[in-house]
Order: structure tokens, then C-alpha cells, then sequence
């Protein structure tokens, strides 16, 4: 039986190019021990008496790892060894590059064959007597020794004498003593152990939904064995032992049935690690909350804009309706003092809006020369909308502060207005300026532009017509020759600015300077030159622990670039030569702001957006301080998704207290593995913390022990049932399929917009 992970549980990385499959066990044609071949042949006598004919009996031995196991074939363990975090929601495992490993010989001698002979055990500090700081502390002898009970206290295996190699004596081996009582609280039992083993294969995607399962990869099988016990949420050191059961079958019962003297088990490999103290706030518990205000219920769409909050009266009046939409809208109101030094109050926005922002009336000028021309008067109410005129006056505070800018800016302005008052006053150079003029010709002394029209007029032979006559006009007396020009009057510097083609040889001439200050306003336009109190007036917007969507204001930033590129401006035409340095990247049209934790805790947090199916990659990625992060985007997205970073594969609970319900048959709707909710289900009760969600499934007593398969309310059961239908009446899932629901994936939150 198989089962198949897919891409859609709890991923951070849609279309991942990868395959992870789960098999429930392999059992052996022949188990691991000793054999012998008998042959006889029976021969009929004349008178029809039977005679048998014995042959010598053919002893074999099938070899496989027994009180040890080689280093070299453990291809992954979690936690990893020496590791330290936060694992008391995870299941430790180990992954074995041999696949047949746990199920090479029998358990016991009643015991199935799916049931493996080992088992990973999790033990806490002060539980072991022999190693009480839990840090893999072993005794070692020969396994005669440990037979004979000469290693130490605890009950050794019973493990038959026909069964044993004679070279196994003297082999040497790890063990461990294990108390009773602390045996009895975490040995699983026999029907447990088949569950907390499996065949993992990984490896490229096939073809693996369309009902022609490929055979599995033996060169990508793995056995991996699954603790079942979760380390303490108080924090502490942590020791997990791969321990042999062979000859312990006996006591794996439900009730304490371990000797007094303990058990004294084969160490076969082990690792030790700390977890942290719990706090209770996981990335999936941090994104959770920015979505859902209990856990279950989404957060309104009005808490998801950037706006201030208010309260509404019941009634609203007309002034008092107006100031609802402006801060609706994700204006504030703040103190203003006019001119005349009256105080007062007006509405304030930054570049960001709740809403889609109103689109402004054609402008009397293609610019806005002043902060004053860009406020907007309620008359109505008697105040002042200051939105505008306040990106004005950002933008030029922000230019006047960069030097390097402002040197730019004039240099740039310095080169466009000699070009274009060369071309004013040289009415040939105007004539030809929408033809063929070129940014050399604007910007090189006029002698150069001479010297290169005799170059190229008539193919280059007025050059050579004016070489051959300057020695006899010069010896004839004539300085000069050929027809008078009519000079024409100069044309106005605006006018020809006017003209097409002009503006962009203008942009030519600029050239590096022009160019830096494009890119200057390009960054600003990205919001890159502004502060956080321009983006976001109050703090209450964006509150600890929460997450915000907002539009883009085009105008609010047109009027920065104005007021950046107002700067300098000592005419009228150096106002009009602004207008070349406008022609930068487009505004981004949304941003999402997210203030939590998250931000610092989580730094390879994966973010993913999409415009209907498509990735849409951010323009610009930004952290405030320690907690903000800002992201913009160059068109308005539909969906949004964090994405806790990849860990590796590894079993255990989320951080809200559940298990992802998975399929664990494919259809119409989904692959096996398609995510089918949390389990249990979610419940608002104030009691339903995440311990007390799962608690029901642990095993009495406070060891943190799994019940799997035991005797109660079993993890199992409930599985079992919560997948009926596809499951049939008493049917149950296997292991694999176990192994499926106990994957606990990248944490990840998605918001949709309606």
C-alpha cells in the first residue's frame, strides 16, 4: 500500500518539483537467524516397505544487524543531534539507509510480521539512572556479558540460545537501563510499533496521480522510525535511544507489567538535544492570529486595511459621516496651524490608502510648482485635505537634504538649457531639429558641428573643393567666398522645447546626470526616501501583531516627485525641463505591511503572492526597525501567503495544537496528501488551549506519551474515523497513511481578497 505527499499541505513553494512517498513495512522472504536443510529420500522395497535414505543436514545463517547498528547507514535524525529549539510539539525520528532494517527478524514469537523489533525511545533528564542529564550516556560489553546480567542492573532479553551465532557472544554492544515505572509509562505496545514505522521514498515527480503508481526506487527507500513520546514543554535536555525489544515481548502489555529491577535494553544508536521552554507562540500561532482574531474566525476586511480604527455613532451626522470615509478611506486627522497662525485640524494620508484613490481633476499645469496649489479645501466643512500638498513638501525636504541629488538635478538642468537654448538661438539647428539632429550637435561647440557638416555634405567633396581653392583665393586676396546667409531671428527657448523630437535629444544631452536623478526618483517613487511616519500618520494603523493591506496613491506620489524636482527652479524654463525628468518606472500599485514577530524570529519567512495564478514578485522589500516589513507590488494582488521556512521533513503537532487531515486517496478534488483541515477540529471554547486539543489522545499520566493503538481514546480510532468514507466500516489506516497525518509541514497563511 502507498501514499503520496503532495504539494498542497501546508507548502510555502506551490508547483514544488519534488516527491516524497510512504510504505507500510517490508518483510523479509527470510527472516534474520539460523537455519538448517534437511533432505531425506524414501526408496520402495520389492515387497513395498519404505526405506528413508537421510542426508546430511545443510546448516545456513541469515546475517543482519542485531546489538548494533553501522553509523554509516543512519541517513538523518531529528531533532538533529546537539540540537537546541522549540520541539515539544515534534516527534523524534531517525531514518535508516537500510529499508528491510526494523523488520528483519520478529518482535517475538507471536508477534505479527509487520511489527518491527525495535523502537526510538525519548527519555527527559533524571530518568535514566545511569545517565540522569540525558546526555547518551551508555554502558558497554560483550553480549554474553549482557545475558549473563554481568553489564548491570535490569532485566536482560530473553532471547533463545538456538537462535544466537556463536561469533554474536563476543560481539560488543550499547545498553541502557530503563526503571520500571518509567518503562511501563513509555514502551509501546506491539500494535503501536507497526504505526511508528514506515518506508519513506523521495525522489523526482511522476506520474504518481494517474493511477500507475510506480514501483518504489530501492536506492531512495529509507526505514524511518517515529518516537512516541513528545519532549517536555517545560524545556530541557533530551536523550532518544534506538533501542532493541527483541526478548522484551512479554512485557509490552497495556498494564505496568515491567520487572522491578528495570529493564536493561540495547542501545543499538543514540543522540541527545534540548528543547526549549514552550511559550506557546509558534509561527503557525503568530500567522494565525494575524488572520483570525479566536483561531477560527477571519479578521473582518476592515481590519485588514490600512486605516485608523473609529467608532461609529449609531447615528451618524453629515460632517461626522464625511470623517468616517476620509478614515475609512486611511486618512487621519491631525493639528494644523495656518498661515495666519490659526490652529485647526485637517486630513492627512500618506501614499497608501485603504482605498482605491479617487482620480484627481486634469491639473491647470502639467505640475505643481507649490505646496499650495496642491491643497484641497472642504469648504463645506470649513478644512483643509493636506494629503498632497504634504507629499509636495516630503519630496522637497528630501531632495534639499541629498546633496548628491541636488548637484544632479542643477547639472542635469545646467545641459538641457544650453541645448535647447543652442537650438533657440541657431534657427538652422531648429529648422532640423525634428529631422535630424543629433545630442552631439547640441551639446559640442558649433566650430565641431561646422567642421562636421563639411564632412558629409555632398559625400565629403565641398571639403575637398575648399582645399583645392584656398591657395589661389588667398594669393588673389579673397578671404572668403560663396553666397550671404540671411540670418533669422532666434526662436523662444519654450517654444522649440515644445517641438517633437526636441525633448528626447534634450534627454540625450543630459546623460549621466539625468540619469541619476531618474533613478533618484524612481527610488522615491518605490517610497524608498520616505520614513515610516509618512507611509503610516498613526500607529493605531498598523497595531503589534497584525497585518495590512493598502492601494497606492499615483497622485500622492506625482506630488513628491514635484516637490523633489521643484528644487532649483530659477525660471520658467527650467520648470518646464522638469517634465524630462519625469519619465521614470511606474508607481507600484499595492502594498502589504505586516508588524509581528514574525519578522524578526522568522527572517526566511517565504512570501508568496499571486495575480489570479500568477506569481507576482515584489518591487521593493523592506524592514522598519525590528517588527515592520513592507512589501510593494506593481499591480494589485488577489492572494497573499506566509509561509513558515522549510525544516525538513519531521512528525509531531503544529503550533496551534492539531494535525493536518490529509487524503489518503486520490480524486477529482485532489492527490493523496491534499490538505483536508485541521484535526481535531478547530474549537473557540476558552478552554480548548493546544494542549487540551490533543490532550484526549495521550496516554494518562504526565509523560507526554502518545496513545497510538492503545487501550482508550487512540489517535488511530479517531483517524480511522475521520477518513470514513474513503475507509469502509471497521477499516482502519495503515501505517503509511499514519505517517501521512503525523507530518507536521511549514506552517502557512493565506489571505485572499474578496
Amino acid at each position: 500500500m502507498t501514499t503520496t505527499s503532495e504539494s498542497g499541505s501546508r507548502t510555502s513553494e506551490p508547483g514544488t518539483q519534488h516527491r516524497t512517498r510512504f510504505f507500510d513495512h517490508r518483510i523479509p522472504s527470510l527472516y534474520a537467524g539460523r537455519y538448517r536443510i534437511d533432505n531425506q529420500q524414501v526408496l520402495k522395497d520389492v515387497d513395498d516397505a519404505d526405506h528413508i535414505i537421510e542426508a546430511t543436514p545443510q546448516p545456513f545463517d541469515v546475517v543482519q544487524p542485531r546489538f548494533s547498528v553501522d553509523p554509516v547507514g543512519i541517513n538523518a535524525r531529528f531533532p538533529v543531534p546537539d540540537a537546541v529549539g522549540t520541539y515539544s510539539q515534534t516527534l523524534a525520528h531517525i531514518n535508516l539507509d537500510v529499508p528491510g532494517l526494523p523488520w528483519n527478524r520478529p518482535l517475538g514469537p507471536d508477534q505479527v510480521p509487520a511489527v518491527p523489533w525495535m523502537a526510538l525511545l525519548v527519555f527527559r533528564e533524571d530518568e535514566l539512572p545511569e545517565d540522569c542529564d540525558a546526555v547518551g550516556l551508555v554502558k558497554t560489553g560483550t553480549v554474553d556479558q549482557l545475558l549473563d546480567g554481568a553489564i548491570g542492573p535490569g532485566k536482560p532479553p530473553a532471547i533463545p540460545a538456538g537462535s544466537m551465532r556463536p561469533d554474536e557472544y563476543n560481539e560488543q554492544c550499547a545498553t541502557v537501563l530503563v526503571p520500571a515505572e518509567v518503562f511501563d509509562a513509555v514502551k509501546p505496545l506491539p500494535a503501536e510499533m507497526g504505526y511508528l514505522a514506515h518506508l519513506r521514498e523521495g525522489g523526482r515527480p511522476d506520474a504518481n496521480l494517474t493511477g500507475s503508481d510506480p514501483e518504489p526506487d530501492e536506492k531512495e527507500l529509507n526505514a524511518v522510525l517515529v518516537a512516541n513520546r513528545f519532549p517536555a514543554a517545560a524545556g530541557g535536555r533530551h536523550v532518544a535511544h534506538l533501542v532493541s525489544l527483541e526478548g522484551f515481548d512479554q512485557y509490552l502489555t497495556p498494564s505496568p507489567s515491567a520487572p522491578t529491577e528495570g529493564v536493561r535494553l540495547v542501545s543499538l544508536t543514540c543522540w541527545s538535544f534540548t528543547t526549549e521552554a514552550d511559550s506557546g507562540v509558534g509561527f503557525g500561532d503568530l500567522s494565525q492570529n494575524l488572520a483570525t482574531a479566536d483561531g477560527i474566525t477571519p479578521r473582518p476586511g476592515d481590519e485588514l486595511r490600512l486605516c485608523a480604527p473609529a467608532l461609529t455613532p449609531p447615528d451618524p451626522s453629515g460632517p461626522q459621516q464625511e470623517v468616517l470615509e476620509r478614515m475609512r478611506s486611511g486618512a487621519v486627522a491631525l493639528p494644523q496651524r495656518l498661515e495666519t497662525g490659526e490652529r485647526t485640524l485637517a486630513f492627512y494620508r500618506g501614499p497608501l490608502t485603504a482605498r482605491p484613490a479617487q482620480t484627481l481633476p486634469p491639473p491647470a499645469a502639467p505640475r505643481l510648482n507649490s505646496p499650495g496649489e496642491a491643497l484641497i479645501y472642504l469648504q463645506q466643512y470649513g478644512v483643509f485635505d493636506t494629503a498632497y500638498a504634504a507629499a509636495f513638501t516630503a519630496g522637497r525636504t528630501l531632495a534639499l537634504a541629498d546633496a548628491e541629488f541636488r548637484t544632479a538635478l542643477l547639472e542635469f538642468r545646467s545641459a538641457a538649457r544650453s541645448a535647447v537654448r543652442r537650438v533657440a538661438g541657431h534657427p538652422e539647428l531648429s529648422a532640423r531639429s525634428a529631422t535630424g539632429l543629433s545630442a552631439r550637435q547640441l551639446t559640442a561647440p558649433l566650430a565641431f558641428e561646422a567642421f562636421d557638416r563639411l564632412l558629409t555634405e555632398r559625400e565629403g567633396t565641398r571639403l575637398t573643393q575648399a582645399v583645392n581653392q584656398a591657395g589661389p583665393q588667398l594669393r588673389a586676396g579673397l578671404r572668403r567666398t560663396g553666397s550671404v546667409r540671411v540670418r533669422r531671428a532666434p526662436a523662444d527657448a519654450r517654444t522649440v522645447l515644445a517641438q517633437p523630437g526636441v525633448a528626447h535629444l534634450l534627454t540625450q544631452a543630459a546623460g549621466d546626470e539625468l540619469t541619476k536623478v531618474t533613478a533618484w526618483l524612481d527610488a522615491l517613487r518605490r517610497l524608498e526616501r520616505l520614513n515610516l511616519s509618512h507611509l503610516i500618520p498613526m500607529a493605531s494603523m498598523l497595531p503589534a501583531e497584525s497585518i495590512r493591506f493598502a492601494y497606492l496613491d499615483d497622485g500622492w506620489v506625482r506630488a513628491a516627485v514635484d516637490g523633489a524636482l521643484s528644487v532649483g527652479v530659477g525660471h520658467a524654463l527650467d520648470a518646464d525641463l522638469n517634465i524630462l525628468a519625469t519619465s521614470g518606472g511606474p508607481v507600484p500599485a499595492c502594498a502589504v505591511l505586516v508588524n509581528s514577530s514574525l519578522v524578526p524570529n522568522w527572517p526566511k519567512t517565504i512570501i508568496t503572492a499571486w495575480a489570479g495564478r500568477r506569481v507576482v514578485e515584489p518591487v521593493r522589500d523592506v524592514i522598519f526597525g525590528t517588527d515592520i516589513r513592507m512589501l510593494l507590488y506593481p499591480e494589485v494582488i488577489d492572494r497573499f501567503e506566509l509561509a513558515e521556512p522549510p525544516r525538513g521533513l519531521c512528525f509531531g503537532l503544529s503550533d496551534i495544537g492539531t494535525i493536518e487531515l490529509r487524503k489518503i486517496t486520490a480524486d477529482e478534488d485532489g492527490g493523496i496528501g491534499f490538505p483536508l483541515g485541521e484535526f481535531p477540529d478547530l474549537d473557540p471554547s476558552p478552554s480548548a488551549t493546544p494542549d487540551g486539543r490533543f490532550a484526549r489522545f495521550l496516554r494518562p499520566g504526565d509523560h507526554d506519551v502518545l496513545n497510538v493503538d492503545g487501550p482508550g481514546d487512540s489517535l488511530i480510532t479517531a483517524l480511522s474515523a475521520a477518513h470514513n468514507p474513503p475507509l469502509q466500516g471497521s477499516q482502519r489506516i495503515t501505517s503509511a497513511q499514519f505517517a501521512l497525518q503525523m507530518i507536521d509541514a511549514p506552517q502557512a497563511q493565506t489571505f485572499t481578497r474578496p
